[in-house]
């Protein structure tokens, strides 16, 4: 089966979990094929689907939710796996308790009705230059930190329990 992990990201975080994903898909002996949304041709060729996207204003890009979509009809009938790169690990006190009620926001604001199997909300990387002068205020105010807050063990475990659950269809 031919799975695919499909990104859009901004600055690269999402990207590379993606391909970290698809480097232990592999591994456990699935044939995955890892790229952008936007370049993505002839979905009907894959049998499963693990879909991220960084998430600005609490939704997805554009362009992610442009491929859902188009593809939603294709999406429905094949087994799909959903995950969204924000700033959860980047908050401290109340900020941080909060930050996972955001992820119903997040799956709420994708288009159409697409039954997928599961939803992470993962940190990724929040660099200063990645905002504005406002946005660096604003951040900083919340008492927010900059950093890489990826867990790759907790990324890891996830592509493994994809991976047992497509083997043992």
């Amino acid at each position: 089966m031919l799975v695919l992990v499909g990104y859009a990201t901004t600055h690269g975080s999402t990207r590379e979990i993606a391909e970290r994903l698809g480097m232990r898909l592999g591994a456990a002996g699935l044939h995955v094929d890892v790229r952008p949304m936007t370049e993505i041709h002839g979905p009907s060729a894959y049998g499963a689907f693990v879909l991220g996207s960084a998430v600005h204003s609490q939704a997805w890009l554009p362009e992610a939710q442009d491929f859902v979509r188009l593809n939603g009809e294709l999406l429905g009938t094949h087994p799909v796996w959903l995950f969204s790169v924000g700033m959860p690990g980047a908050l401290r006190g109340p900020w941080k308790r909060m930050a996972y009620k955001e992820e119903p926001y997040i799956t709420e604001s994708l288009p159409g009705d697409v039954p997928y199997r599961r939803h992470w909300l993962l940190s990724g990387v929040i660099r200063r230059e990645h905002l504005s002068r406002a946005g660096r205020l604003r951040f900083r105010l919340m008492g927010c930190r900059f950093g890489d807050f990826r867990d790759w063990p907790g990324i890891d475990a996830r592509a493994d329990q994809i991976a047992r659950e497509l083997l043992s269809r």
